[in-house]
């Protein structure tokens, strides 16, 4: 089959190759897919690059996240899920393979299923930014007229946070860095945007709701907008954080003033949270899809020949939206 792969770590152009290897088989309680798209992550860089760890296998085939149909199944699964088109997530985490290839074989509760009229390019562009996304939005109940401040709702994880949060009925707010980024969070159908350079955005929070300020905040730089989420968040509020930019990145905290809050500080590192966890998270995604109003931004889909200027694109920021390879 065909695939990319690198069999050391390092920058996209060095590493990244692709060619022919063998194709799996599932084992029991597996599933082998036929990789449609595959779906890019910071994630997925950060392993190449060696992030936080050395590379544990000799060869690594990348990508937590893809759309495909179930081709082939092991032992212990039904037959009914053959030829079942499926979005999946964490393809890589703890395996050698990932869904940068013609096929991939992963554990079939990893293999969620894809509505009908949801696109491949949906489903690849679902996995791990919507499952983080719901999980910093829901893991403390619903959200129904509640008010959620997005950081960066541009990004992978903050569009699929905004469209969750209206799914479910909440007012959204969201931070952005220019124009291209604003249309994007108004498209995902954030009821305010704010340009963090240019607006004061506690102050403008607080005027929008009446000074109770917002209830959720799902965060993609705590520590750069710490003092910002301490400025517009009501009291008992929750603050969400899901990503760092340093494997030894710290944060100081008001220890008083976060007191005096009652707020609650939640960290999401979704390769870490229960399969239980991530099934009802699944279940919900796929009530979103079926609805109607999950709609990612899709920026740019190369063929697997080009993974590695589809790499480069998401390290440089040069994209806005959604990277997929189109397999």
């Amino acid at each position: 089959m065909k695939a990319a792969f690198y069999d050391t770590q390092g920058s996209a152009y060095d590493v990244l190759k692709t060619g022919e290897i063998s194709k799996p088989r599932p084992g029991p309680n597996e599933v082998l897919v036929r990789v449609h798209i595959s779906g890019i992550n910071p994630t997925d860089i950060k392993a190449r690059t060696g992030f936080t760890a050395s590379m544990r296998y000799p060869r690594i085939i990348p990508h937590q996240d893809g759309a495909g149909v179930i081709e082939e199944i092991g032992e212990n699964i039904s037959p009914e899920r053959l030829n079942e088109r499926v979005w999946i997530y964490e393809a890589q985490y703890g395996r050698a393979s990932g869904t940068a290839a013609e096929f991939v074989v992963v554990p079939a509760e990893q293999a969620v299923r894809l509505p009908d009229n949801i696109s491949f390019e949906t489903g690849a562009s679902l996995g791990i930014p919507a499952l983080t996304a719901h999980r910093c939005l829901f893991s403390d109940g619903d959200l129904k007229d509640r008010r959620v401040l997005i950081h960066g709702g541009a990004g992978a994880v903050g569009t699929a946070a905004i469209l969750l949060a209206k799914w479910a009925g909440a007012w959204v707010v969201t931070t952005v860095r220019n124009s291209q980024q604003a249309e994007i969070a108004r498209k995902s159908g954030a009821d305010l945007v704010l340009n963090r350079t240019e607006h004061d955005v506690a102050k403008i929070i607080m005027a929008q709701t009446g000074n109770q300020g917002v209830d959720h905040i799902v965060d993609v730089a705590l520590k750069e907008n710490f003092d910002t989420n301490l400025a517009c968040l009501s009291h008992g509020g929750i603050i969400s954080s899901f990503a760092t930019d340093s494997a030894t990145e710290t944060l100081p905290v008001p220890l008083l003033k976060a007191m005096m809050h009652g707020c609650v500080l939640r960290f999401v590192y979704i390769y870490h949270v229960s399969m239980e966890l991530k099934q009802a998270s699944a279940k919900d995604i796929n009530a979103c899809l079926e609805s109607g109003s999950y709609q990612p931004v899709i920026g740019l889909i190369l063929p697997l020949e080009k993974i590695a200027d589809a790499h480069h694109a998401l390290e440089s920021s040069k994209v806005t939206g959604k990277i997929l390879l189109h397999i």
